[in-house]
Order: C-alpha cells, then structure tokens, then sequence
C-alpha cells in the first residue's frame, strides 16, 4: 500500500512558542504492529522462502482493517530486513491488510524498551487481536 503522509496532523508548539514535531488528531492512534508472530505465524529471516506461504491471523485482519476504517495509521514494523521488503509487501497485499507504512529492520530479540518525546502505550500481543480494553498496570519510568 503507499506511503501516506498524514495531512491532518496538527501543528504543535512548546511552552517557548516554538513549533516542535506535530500531532494526530484527538481521538486518532498511530499503530505500529509487528508482522511475525503477530499478525501471522513466525516467519524468522533465515528461512525467506516460507513468507510467501504463510497465512494470517483472520482476526488481526479484521481488526486491523477496521482500525484503519476508523482512520486510524498502520505502520507494520518487522525485523524482517530491505532484502525482504518486496515479498512482505506482496504478502501484505495478497491478504488484503490496509496500511499506511511499513518500516523493516527492527532490532531482533525482543525485550523492547521505547523511549521517545511523545506519549507511547506497549501492548503485548498474546495470540489474539480484538478491540483494545483500558487497565491499570505499573511501567518503568526515568526517575524525576
């Protein structure tokens, strides 16, 4: 599917007046989903010839379908690396996933710690995709 840049994000600005990195909307989510063993079967790098054959998890396709109807992005982001970029679009494709992006070679091994400017939610995906509930749990944080 194409690149899409989002031409409703909104300008923002920091305590200064100065413009800093734009935002979504209210109420709009920026999705970044893993491919393998995610929304399909695990598919490691090493065996290329089996991404082709695999089939998806028809939940994690209606869900993330549904997601991008509500206008919602979808970024898929794999550990897969460039050398499988084509294969993985045509896999996407065959299957009918909706998306905006898809960004290849993240790191490999899990144990994933994101640590960025902007607000991030991690939710770890345990075998089946339905629409999102609100919890309480305890994160780590930098220390004020």
């Amino acid at each position: 599917m194409e690149t899409n840049k989002n031409k409703d994000l909104k300008e923002t600005f920091n305590e200064k007046g100065e413009l800093v990195s734009p935002v979504l909307p209210e109420g709009i989510k920026n999705y970044l989903i893993d491919i393998d063993g995610t929304v399909c079967d695990d598919v490691p790098n090493e065996q290329p010839e089996r991404m082709g054959t695999v089939d998806p998890y028809p939940d994690a396709l209606e869900i993330l379908n549904k997601w991008y109807d509500e206008g919602h992005q979808i970024c898929f982001f794999t550990s897969r690396t460039e050398a499988h970029r084509d294969v993985t679009e045509e896999w996407l494709k065959k299957h009918g996933f909706k998306y905006h992006s898809l960004l290849m070679g993240k790191p490999r091994g899990g144990n994933y710690h994101w640590i960025d400017n902007h607000m991030v939610r991690a939710t770890r995906f345990k075998g089946k995709f339905t629409d999102l509930v609100v919890k309480q749990k305890s994160i780590e944080v930098f220390k004020q």
